[in-house]
């Protein structure tokens, strides 16, 4: 599973809008072309909604779909 200890703690003290609860770190599934990866980010305990940041995006995420798209 990758961690992104530095988003977790960027995040701390964020309420989900819809459940009004605190989001905690948590294991989530990101799928793409078929492939699935473990994360830990920014999950709401109630409803599941996660948060996914722009430089996560942008960056490591992106580069795996360059990767899976050239295979």
């Amino acid at each position: 599973m990758q961690h992104f200890p530095e988003i977790i703690a960027r995040y701390e003290g964020w309420v989900c809008q819809k459940c009004n609860e605190p989001l905690v770190p948590g294991k989530t599934q990101l799928a793409y072309l078929g492939s699935v990866f473990d994360v830990e980010l920014p999950v709401c305990p109630k409803c599941g909604m996660f948060i996914v940041p722009e430089e996560l995006a942008m960056g490591k995420i992106f580069e795996v779909e360059q990767v899976l798209e050239d295979k």
